[in-house]
């Protein structure tokens, strides 16, 4: 195995580590929490979409994600899947 496979492979794993996506933040989660501060928890979303003041973000996959629906900016559901 060359060097840069063996960087490359190991960069990958760090980044496997270091997943916002966990069941510790999705516990850190609640109704009436501003968007802010679940995408400084989080991150920013895989995806967003929304109107009418009704949004709903995701982070992560189709195995592993967490999803967050908000009204006005602030939460009122979420879900998430996957999650160690």
């Amino acid at each position: 195995m060359s060097l840069r496979t063996l960087a490359v492979l190991s960069f990958c794993l760090l980044l496997a580590a270091c997943s916002k996506i966990t069941q510790e933040n999705y516990s850190k989660l609640s109704a009436g929490m501003p968007k802010a501060q679940v995408e400084q928890l989080l991150g920013s979303p895989t995806q967003c979409s929304g109107a009418l003041g009704m949004s709903s973000c995701t982070w992560g996959d189709a195995k592993t994600f967490i999803s967050v629906q908000y009204a006005a900016d602030k939460v009122v559901l979420f879900s998430g899947q996957g999650l160690e």
